[in-house]
């Protein structure tokens, strides 16, 4: 490890690459001088981002097209993760979804939708820690990056399922980090901000999207995060940090 490769020789998952902060975390992470393991739903996104992992560094990514909503497809990924790293040394998740129709009012939200939204952002986060804890485990530094929401504490009209299912990730690895407090593990919750991202013109059609920060300036954030000689705090809010 060196300062210019501070995750040379690291495993780095990231969900929900495709896009946003994903991709700019996994092409920060690859950067690095991790070996990234980038899911998404979009098989063709994941494949730009190789692209562009590979002309950044000489290294391709291990790609993982799957769906959140899919419980055994996480499953698998925990048991193929196993075969070919034997572990896992950092996990940044950015996977999380407004829904197909954005904000609504509580009463007014659809059935279905919210079925899918609370499957994204809060059971496929359970989910996906039951799959990873022990290959993180193997690892001699686990390092989990959680990016979560300032709407989890200070909720607001209309964003009611978001808002729910993110206050419950984020207490779910809040909760997970107390756990396994005895092990290598360590757990941030990253707040990220006001960021130039699709999920944030999804919600704000009418803002100039130019007025806010790229996501790759996070990116190095994340990386140093996810270092194996630093032990990152459990709250950590980009805002406070880039002001």
């Amino acid at each position: 490890m060196t300062d210019d490769l501070p995750l040379s020789g690291r495993i780095a998952l990231v969900t929900g690459a495709s896009r946003g902060i994903g991709y700019s975390a996994a092409l920060g992470l690859a950067k690095a001088g991790a070996h990234v393991v980038a899911t998404a739903r979009t098989q063709g996104a994941l494949e730009e981002l190789d692209d562009d992992i590979r002309r950044a560094t000489g290294q391709s990514a291990t790609l993982i097209p799957f769906d959140l909503v899919d419980g055994g497809a996480i499953d698998r990924m925990g048991g193929a993760l196993y075969e070919r790293f034997g572990r896992v040394d950092a996990w940044v998740h950015t996977a999380a979804t407004l829904g197909a129709s954005g904000l609504s009012p509580v009463a007014h939200a659809d059935l279905r939708e919210w079925a899918k939204i609370e499957k994204i952002n809060l059971t496929g986060v359970y989910r996906l820690i039951r799959s990873l804890e022990p290959l993180l485990r193997q690892s001699d530094a686990g390092r989990v990056v959680h990016l979560t929401t300032s709407l989890a504490k200070a909720p607001r009209a209309f964003w009611g399922a978001y808002a729910a299912t993110k206050a419950g990730a984020e207490m779910l690895m809040k909760c997970w980090a107390d756990e396994i407090e005895s092990t290598p593990i360590r757990v941030a919750v990253l707040d990220p901000g006001r960021l130039r991202t699709q999920m944030r013109a999804q919600a704000y059609p009418g803002e100039d999207p130019m007025t806010l920060q790229h996501p790759d300036v996070i990116a190095p954030l994340i990386v140093d995060l996810c270092r194996p000689d630093k032990t990152p705090p459990l709250d950590v809010d980009f805002r406070n940090i880039s002001a």
